[in-house]
């Protein structure tokens, strides 16, 4: 009695999972969500792909010298500073005792030009590559008098005889020549300064303090300008970039980089900086032009952030143009599971939940061979092989699956459709929200326009 009791509501069990379209949407639905796992692990490759390109690119720009910031010269003055301290004799009587320290005072240039020639090449590793370079920077100038009018410090304890002039570089390793400052009528040589290195978070990078010997009294700028001149010869990766420390600071780089970008606080001035051979970009900046004075007591600022240059990274945006295909990928799979749902409710052509599984791995391949194929050509290729495939595969699949060439076409056009306008969305970065949601609103009326066909009261 038993067996024959459950075999009637087996079979309509069995019979409602066939022909119900509310049992088909349900089934669907679970295998779309399925589905979110490889797709959740194609993303997971992305990052990982994009972390490892980074660490590579990382590895050979410390090898042969991380990006360049120059700072300098700045010119260095010792003072004699008192302070009082009471302390305890013996006689338990407290007195006060002038102790004496010594301070410095830090002075920019009143004229700085720098100009600097950039020779970047390509540095390969596997199919990663990255930007390094090799740059002969001359840096000339001049400093006027010091005044020290307003500062509470008396002639007799400026200490002209211990001046030096300092110099900040954030590469020590890329340089391959000697740094020697011309001042006056003598030449001095930069000594690299033991620091210990910072490790406090920071957005920009350590600077590493030069120290030339102390200078002659008659190369002082103590009662008139004393001009300079220095050459600095260093290789670097990424980016190079100067400080504006100058009253009037002007700079020429050039390069002939196809593809650069201007970077800092400040941009270069001349119209015909780009030409076919590279780039020729000036500046001039002023001291009224950034918030920091011409000197400063006890300690020198560290000035990177507003710093001005050029980067010579190579754009690398494959990663991420694939990462922004794969949060389109449930849309995808949800559309393309539709068409077939829609299909399968008008011509009653059955379609098992194993072939919905096999369309939906066609679909999360297209993302494998997205990414794989990009890192050894560009994306536009990789996009049109990746897509031509898997919608040929989706369509001569669907042909077996719907006896006849019509539906496959729809099917196939259908993808073609739709890979188009996730290409086209990519691309686009201001328009992309409003391009999107208007193709999904006509996408949305076409499917409420189809459907209404459909008699859901005999479901």
């Amino acid at each position: 009695m038993d067996n024959q009791s459950s075999n009637p509501n087996t079979n309509r069990i069995v019979h409602w999972l066939k022909n119900s379209i509310t049992a088909r949407m349900f089934i669907i639905g679970i295998l779309s969500l399925i589905l979110l796992i490889p797709l959740f692990m194609v993303q997971d490759l992305i990052r990982e792909r994009a972390e490892r390109q980074e660490n590579v690119v990382t590895e050979i720009n410390v090898k042969w010298g991380d990006a360049v910031i120059l700072y300098g010269p700045v010119l260095r003055v010792p003072y004699r500073s008192f302070r009082e301290k009471q302390i305890t004799n013996s006689q338990k009587e407290v007195i006060t005792e002038s102790i004496e320290e010594i301070e410095y005072f830090y002075f920019f240039p009143d004229k700085l030009k720098i100009e600097s020639n950039i020779n970047p090449e390509i540095k390969k590793r596997g199919i990663y590559k990255t930007s390094v370079y090799k740059s002969k920077t001359s840096i000339s100038g001049s400093f006027s008098a010091p005044d020290f009018s307003n500062e509470d410090i008396s002639k007799e304890n400026i200490l002209w005889d211990k001046a030096r002039i300092i110099f900040n570089t954030s590469n020590l390793k890329g340089v391959n020549e000697q740094i020697n400052i011309e001042i006056g009528n003598s030449e001095y040589t930069f000594n690299t300064r033991y620091q210990q290195k910072n490790t406090l978070p920071s957005a920009h990078q350590n600077l590493y303090l030069m120290e030339s010997e102390v200078l002659n009294p008659i190369d002082l700028p103590i009662d008139k300008a004393i001009s300079f001149n220095m050459r600095v010869s260093v290789n670097g990766s990424s980016e190079i970039s100067f400080v504006p420390i100058g009253k009037t600071t002007e700079a020429e780089i050039k390069s002939d980089w196809k593809t650069n970008s201007f970077t800092g606080s400040f941009l270069p001035f001349n119209e015909n900086k780009l030409t076919e051979e590279g780039f020729d970009a000036k500046w001039k900046i002023l001291d009224i032009n950034r918030p920091f004075p011409q000197s400063f007591r006890d300690n020198l600022p560290e000035l990177s952030e507003y710093a001005f240059g050029v980067n010579f990274m190579i754009p690398v945006d494959e990663y991420q143009k694939s990462e922004r295909a794969t949060k389109y990928g449930f849309l995808v799979i949800g559309l393309t599971f539709l068409v077939f749902f829609l299909i399968q409710t008008l011509s009653r052509i059955p379609i098992h939940p194993f072939q919905y599984l096999m369309i939906g791995l066609g679909l999360v391949m297209f993302y494998t061979l997205l990414i794989s194929i990009s890192e050894h050509s560009s994306f536009l290729k990789a996009y049109l092989i990746a897509g031509i495939s898997v919608i040929l595969l989706i369509s001569l699949y669907s042909k077996s699956i719907l006896n006849g060439w019509k539906f496959p076409v729809f099917i196939g056009v259908s993808l073609l459709a739709l890979y188009s306008f996730i290409y086209v969305i990519i691309q686009l970065e201001s328009y992309a929200l409003l391009v999107g949601s208007i193709s999904l609103f006509l996408i949305l009326g076409g499917v409420m326009y189809v459907s209404r066909k459909i008699d859901w009261n005999n479901y």
